[in-house]
């Protein structure tokens, strides 16, 4: 077998592969032999056909299949041969196939590039930090009493805050649109659910009320039949009611899980919500920041296939999501530009992050993947259930182990770079961004 191979550039590569034809001419014979002792062909008992006439009628499939076979078995013993190993499958083009002369084909593929920059050395970067405090424990009961808030009708002009029950109906050009009409709708002041000027219109209405608003839509309105477009609203009041918050006592405490009704135990495991939280976003935005630190140190160019076979993947993970919601697309062709620029990132990094794992020989942490698993089983009535439940399924801790190993390639990483703490309040870390 002779193989040579040409560098069409950084990463792709084109083998040229020649199969001597005895050995060619050897398979067909072998073939043909054996397909002779059970062909069925008119005129002749099975079996006993001569073998030119076997060769006649099935000689040019039989060499089709040896050729086909030979491409597959001689590809892999000449990627070994020359060390290469194709970042997705190669396309073979057969140059040559005759009897009795040597099988030639040609096949192009993209090898997996060679990661430069491994660290982010001088790259600086803050590193969050969060302490729980008392202020924020009560500003997140303060939001678990408007998670349990009760409506009280009130006999006074509707203010801010309150809750405005309305009957309407809207015309453009006195014709009616999607969506031109409602009843019993709430719609709580402040909350900005509707459009400013028809919020706007309510401030001040009473039980009963009967108002008349005009409206224009903006020009980038979902609704496109009415974008830009003045509407007349005419909407009855059906009642106005004001927020009713629950007391902080033993009945609160209980409604949220804490059986005793104990509002220290409530708080401690607040807070203890609020650490977990607050610890989830720290790990992503200091993994974006380090990903895109890696992405930024890399100039890497990409195997097509790669690209190509992550593209189709996202978009059937889309495809997914939007006939979960009720939206058909089946027929619909997508356009694949749009997800040429994530895709090339998600393979850079997986790229990149796999060559860490490689030079660091690292594997996940299975003290770390049981932490994590025990702390997810805190949220069930039976953690030790929930624990055997998940070390069950290979798979389901497969994706866990695949996350922790990622975490810990973001913390070698990280050791490389110019990190600092900064301490952080609950809002400021809520706000800040990941670049």
């Amino acid at each position: 077998m002779q193989v040579s191979v040409e560098n069409l550039g950084t990463i792709s590569r084109r083998l040229t592969v020649a199969v001597p034809a005895e050995q060619v001419e050897k398979e067909v014979a072998e073939r043909l032999k054996r397909l002779a002792k059970s062909a069925r062909l008119p005129g002749f008992r099975p079996g006993k056909a001569p073998l030119k006439v076997i060769e006649s009628r099935f000689g040019g499939d039989v060499l089709n299949e040896v050729a086909s076979s030979l491409i597959e078995s001689s590809l892999r013993e000449a990627l070994t041969q020359e060390n290469l190993i194709p970042a997705g499958g190669p396309e073979v083009q057969p140059t040559k196939l005759e009897r009795g002369e040597d099988l030639e084909y040609v096949a192009s593929f993209d090898i997996f590039p060679k990661i430069d920059k491994l660290d982010i050395s001088g790259v600086e970067m803050e590193r969050p930090v969060y302490n729980v405090d008392d202020t924020d424990i009560d500003a997140t009961i303060e939001t678990m009493r408007k998670q349990r808030v009760t409506w009280q009708a009130v006999d006074r002009p509707a203010q801010d805050k309150d809750q405005v029950v309305i009957n309407f109906v809207g015309h453009v050009d006195g014709e009616e649109f999607a969506g031109n009409k409602a009843e019993n709708l709430p719609v709580v002041l402040g909350e900005k659910t509707l459009l400013d000027e028809f919020e706007e219109g309510l401030r001040g209405c009473n039980e009963g009320d009967q108002i008349s608003l005009d409206v224009k839509f903006p020009d980038d309105y979902r609704g496109k039949d009415v974008a830009g477009k003045l509407a007349k609203f005419d909407i009855t009041v059906r009642a106005v009611n004001e927020p009713v918050l629950p007391e902080v006592d033993a009945e609160f405490a209980k409604s949220f899980g804490i059986e005793d009704g104990d509002l220290q135990k409530m708080r401690e495991e607040v807070a203890n919500n609020v650490k977990q939280e607050m610890e989830e976003r720290i790990r992503r935005v200091v993994r974006e920041r380090v990903l895109n630190a890696l992405i930024e140190v890399n100039d890497i160019e990409l195997p097509t296939k790669l690209v190509e076979a992550e593209i189709d993947h996202m978009i059937e993970s889309n495809k997914a999501i939007l006939e979960g919601q009720g939206i058909a697309v089946r027929n619909v062709v997508p356009d694949r530009s749009r997800f040429q620029q994530d895709a090339e990132k998600r393979v850079a990094l997986g790229l990149i992050m796999q060559a860490i794992v490689s030079e660091h020989d690292l594997k996940p942490d299975a003290e770390r993947v049981r932490q994590r698993v025990e702390l997810q089983s805190t949220s069930y009535e039976d953690p030790k259930a929930f624990v055997q439940w998940y070390y069950s399924d290979r798979q389901r801790l497969a994706q866990l182990e695949s996350m922790i190993l990622e975490e810990q390639v973001i913390e070698k990483v990280l050791e490389t770079a110019d990190a600092k703490d900064k301490e952080m309040s609950f809002q400021e870390l809520m706000e800040y961004q990941s670049s």
